[in-house]
């Protein structure tokens, strides 16, 4: 992975702050936190506006297509946009993704889901391995989680010095050899944040891990590779059967390869401008926003014009967005085509090559997707990706008409996936009922045993 760095950045400091719950927790961390406030103030408080960042959208109501792509996984059951950092631990505890506790004895989510959410998930992993963690349900260690997004998550405790404190990124650095203390200031400063917006997985044989997968670099093609070569899936399809990947927010990755980083500008850069108090002293604002708003100190020193950056940007978005809905037709289709094969008896050497057109399709469209802003981080990655898996689920098309001409199937069924609901009908999921046992959940354990950020913003 080829990275250049030019650009020297100021240092960065996350801080806990629970809108009105602040300082309602143990004695320690409410030292720390007021050490904190007291001496980075500005950092603290333009923190603290991360509270106001409450809008999210339902992005499976806005794409109901995903709802079947992702059939047979969680991300069928609810997907949103993100919100402020501030939110991290209740939005992640409230998610019928996260589902309820299992029954005794039984396996359940993995408390890897904690992974990127507190700064307590690497003082878990140390207390209890980072396989002895791992291998927890998740609901086992939500009394655990008292802080969302904190100091120590990006800096070493009492100063302003980087740190990279989870195992998963300092493996994931050490493949590419680049370890984050060989690394200069601009790295380290966009490295704290990839330590989390990065695409993942669990290694299911290393008692669900997070784990990277760079071993043979971080492109879609070089990751899809490390898969592919792994025999790693995340589920099988439940309508075609296809072994599914699923990239999960590769922002890090994108932006790697963008003109912003062959320049040095990082996610520091554009998300953490510099700005200046009351008194004109300087600080890096940790309000983690959008740049278009802070473009005079975000932009302007290489795009001479604001309107012609929004037009751009708007530009790239609508190409992007196009691109993706036609991807997403394809593969819908494509699903339902492998299954009326498949139910008229297609045997696995015939499904072999469109199964795995559907599987690339699918991870190309997910590795765009699922990333934030890709149309501003790398759209010219974002367009090949997307054209390249156009390209991948056409043929997987074609071959499945050819098997099914020849198994003598005149007629495919496709459902009505016009809206949310439909579409989760289509594939058995019953929102009503999920959001009741949630609910359940919520109120009998959350509300009554775990700390009060697991409710913040609900």
């Amino acid at each position: 992975m080829e990275i250049h760095f030019k650009t020297v950045i100021s240092s960065k400091i996350k801080v806990y702050l629970i809108g009105s719950l602040a300082m309602a927790t143990f004695t320690a961390l409410a030292a720390s936190d007021a050490s904190n406030q007291q001496q980075f103030p500005n950092q603290y408080q333009s923190w603290q506006a991360t509270s106001e960042q409450v809008e999210r959208e339902d992005m499976l109501a806005n794409y109901p297509a995903s709802i079947i792509l992702w059939a047979g996984s969680s991300f069928a059951k609810e997907y949103h946009s993100p919100r402020g950092h501030q939110f991290a631990v209740a939005d992640v505890a409230h998610t019928l993704r996260t589902g309820v506790a299992p029954e005794p004895g039984e396996k359940g989510l993995s408390a890897s889901c904690w992974t990127c959410k507190t700064p307590d998930a690497p003082r878990l992993i140390e207390e209890l391995g980072f396989e002895g963690y791992s291998a927890k349900n998740f609901t086992d260690l939500g009394k655990e989680i008292q802080s969302v997004v904190y100091c120590s998550d990006c800096h070493e405790s009492g100063n302003k010095k980087l740190a990279l404190p989870r195992p998963h990124a300092q493996d994931a650095m050490a493949k590419i050899q680049l370890p984050f203390d060989k690394q200069d200031t601009n790295m380290q400063g966009a490295q704290v944040c990839g330590q989390c917006h990065v695409t993942y997985y669990f290694r299911p044989e290393k008692s669900n891990v997070v784990n990277i997968p760079w071993i043979f670099g971080s492109t879609a093609d070089d990751i899809e590779k490390y898969y592919d070569t792994r025999r790693f899936f995340e589920w099988i399809h439940p309508i075609s059967r296809t072994p599914i990947l699923k990239a999960r927010h590769p922002d890090f990755e994108h932006w790697s390869r963008s003109k912003h980083a062959e320049v040095g500008v990082t996610c520091i850069t554009c998300h953490m401008p510099t700005q200046k108090d009351a008194k004109g002293v300087e600080f890096t604002s940790h309000k983690v926003d959008k740049a278009l708003p802070h473009f005079d100190s975000t932009c302007s020193s290489c795009h001479s014009s604001k309107t012609k950056i929004e037009a751009k940007l708007a530009a790239n978005k609508l190409t992007i967005e196009t691109k993706a809905r036609e991807v997403e037709g394809l593969l819908v289709k494509a699903h339902y085509e492998a299954k009326a094969a498949w139910d008229a008896g297609a045997k696995w050497e015939q499904m072999n090559a469109p199964i795995m057109g559907i599987r690339h399709g699918q991870w190309r469209w997910d590795f765009a997707m699922s990333s934030h802003g890709l149309y501003a981080h790398n759209p010219t990655e974002g367009k090949q990706l997307l054209d390249k898996a156009f390209e991948q689920a056409s043929d997987a098309r074609k071959q499945l008409a050819g098997i099914l001409k020849q198994l003598n199937v005149t007629q495919v069924s496709y459902p009505d996936i016009s809206t949310k609901q439909k579409a989760q009908q289509a594939i058995g999921i019953v929102e009503a009922d999920l959001v009741k046992e949630k609910q359940k959940f919520i109120e009998e354990e959350i509300n009554k045993n775990w700390h009060p950020v697991a409710k913040f913003g609900y």
